[in-house]
């Protein structure tokens, strides 16, 4: 079984990913909502992340797609009859990762998980604020009792080592 912060990935990649895609008839979309919920879940301090680990993951994975939903609604569709054929083919297979796409995947994981953790505290604090929470700089800004340019430059730095550090997850 491939572990990850306790979640078993092949179970994240064979069941929960098809139920994404069911939800969002997009394979790259299913997939990122996936990667967004498992980073939030590594970055989470909640005790059910440890206790009930899959539970925790569907609660994550929910509030991606609410948020992913609210994020669409706003947006105009340009669907052509080519990408529909697409998206129904795609609906009929099965996602069944092999152990070497798991392992890579959790190999990127690891180093994306070592790359936040060894961020400067704030600097990783109005990162998480920023890219998962969804605050704005204002709302940090107030929050962490610093000036918004300060938090656009924790911001920014949390990026730029992000960013360098590509190569490594690629």
């Amino acid at each position: 079984m491939m572990q990850w912060h306790g979640v078993d990935l092949r179970w994240a990649y064979s069941d929960l990913l098809p139920n994404i895609y069911r939800q969002t008839l997009c394979k790259q979309n299913a997939l990122d909502i996936l990667h967004d919920a498992l980073v939030r879940f590594a970055l989470a301090k909640n005790p059910d992340r440890t206790q009930r680990p899959h539970a925790f993951l569907q609660v994550i994975v929910r509030n991606v797609l609410i948020d992913e939903h609210n994020h669409q609604r706003r947006l105009v569709p340009l669907i052509t009859d080519e990408s529909e054929e697409d998206n129904l083919s795609f609906a009929d297979q099965r996602f069944t990762p092999s152990a070497e796409h798991l392992a890579d995947i959790q190999q990127r994981l690891k180093a994306m998980q070592h790359m936040i953790d060894n961020l400067p505290p704030r600097c990783r604090e109005a990162f998480w604020l920023f890219r998962i929470e969804g605050l704005d700089q204002s709302e940090i800004a107030l929050q962490l009792g610093i000036t918004r340019n300060m938090v656009q430059r924790h911001v920014m730095r949390a990026m730029v080592e992000l960013l360098e550090a590509e190569d490594l997850i690629r």
